[in-house]
């Protein structure tokens, strides 16, 4: 008997099944941050530049459509890890990304060990993880916890300021600040306090440190925190008078509640608005155009690992189940950076150059931050040599 040949509707139903079956599915990314409370600023911005850069890039990343999963770790630790396991056991996500506080950072590390995920940071970079408790999966956009420290402390060595007066809040971040400044900073420290994590009233502090006459004054202080000491500060009289050095407290996220109460103080970090990189100007355009403000550093950190997630699933084709190829491809941190040259330690951390700041006017006339120096450059951070990932 003749066979039959397939119909032309069963030939083309045969091509539609096997072309459906070779494509790629989504790509989920969870994205954790702290979303409400004293921090709640912080976290947003990354919301809004990552999701920047994905909607400058059509929905999609490395040319695969992304599948973007935010939570609220409310800054509280057992809460992002509650997060942390909700992504990887019912979004079954492919990434996890963001990470605002070092607490929660430190407490959802070994559920993303234990679960094998491959994790991009956009600000957390809490010292254990960046030394004997590297992961191989790990990588951070955005800067090593001391980093900021080290770049005002060598500021300090460097304008010659003596008896440093350090201010810090009691967590993690707060103490790796601490580190990260008497690391670089060669004068002696006139009195070092720490704070209650979300600390509103801090005029017992400033007392004490009135008292003390500093040559300087160093705090970090990121979010409300750094608000609430910056007016503080102003109303002692000290502004002007003692020069305030900071890390993560007149940034973007408090300078449109600070304004000019903020004028004169200095800060470090990796990025300012005022690079002139091609990324960076058009960075700044857009996020100016879509959410009416100058964008701060945590914009800036979290829109680059949009940036360097889209690298990485270019090289590989959109594919992220060969892990060890997503992290090479991530390691690899092909792309141009707002930051400019930089690339990845082999702890997960970038090598990068940090500047100084001081909070001025723009050419609009806006309170912003401009920069005035670059004290370390192609700086890598303290812990690298222990890590054995």
């Amino acid at each position: 008997m003749k066979s039959k040949k397939p119909s032309v509707a069963a030939a083309l139903a045969l091509v539609a099944t096997f072309a459906a079956g070779s494509a790629l599915a989504d790509v989920k990314i969870g994205f954790l941050a702290t979303l409400t409370g004293g921090g709640a600023a912080l976290g947003q911005d990354m919301v809004d530049g990552f999701t920047l850069a994905l909607e400058e890039h059509g929905g999609k990343l490395g040319g695969q459509k992304i599948v973007f999963l935010k939570e609220d770790d409310q800054l509280k630790p057992d809460i992002g890890v509650q997060a942390v396991q909700k992504f990887i056991e019912k979004d079954k996500v492919d990434l996890v990304a963001g990470v605002t506080f070092s607490n929660v950072m430190m407490a959802i590390a070994k559920p993303l060990a234990d679960a094998d995920m491959t994790f991009v940071g956009s600000n957390a970079g809490p010292g254990p993880l960046a030394g004997k408790q590297c992961n191989a999966g790990f990588f951070f956009a955005s800067w090593q916890n001391d980093n900021q420290a080290e770049v005002v402390g060598q500021f300090a060595t460097d304008r010659g300021y003596r008896n440093v007066y350090i201010i810090v809040p009691n967590y993690q971040s707060g103490r790796d600040q601490v580190e990260g400044f008497k690391r670089f900073y060669k004068g002696p420290v006139a009195g070092e306090v720490y704070t209650q994590l979300g600390q509103v009233d801090y005029s017992a502090e400033l007392t004490t440190l009135a008292a003390a006459k500093p040559d300087a004054v160093y705090v970090f202080l990121p979010g409300g925190m750094g608000i609430n000491f910056i007016k503080q500060f102003r109303q002692f009289g000290l502004m002007g008078k003692v020069p305030l050095l900071t890390v993560s407290t007149v940034d973007g996220s408090t300078l449109p509640a600070l304004k000019d109460v903020a004028l004169g103080a200095y800060a470090g970090t990796f990025w300012g608005p005022d690079f002139q990189n091609a990324t960076s100007k058009s960075f700044v355009a857009a996020f100016e155009k879509k959410y009416g403000r100058i964008p701060s550093q945590y914009a800036a950190q979290a829109y680059d690992s949009a940036l360097l997630i889209d690298s990485a699933l270019r090289r590989t084709g959109g594919k992220v189940s060969d892990k060890a190829a997503l992290r090479a491809a991530l390691r690899a941190a092909d792309f141009p950076s707002l930051r400019g040259a930089y690339k990845i330690n082999v702890n997960g951390f970038p090598i990068q150059d940090l500047h100084m700041f001081e909070v001025a006017r723009d050419g609009q006339g806006r309170v912003s931050l401009k920069t005035i120096a670059t004290p370390l450059k192609a700086h890598a951070d303290a812990y690298a040599a222990q890590c054995k990932p």
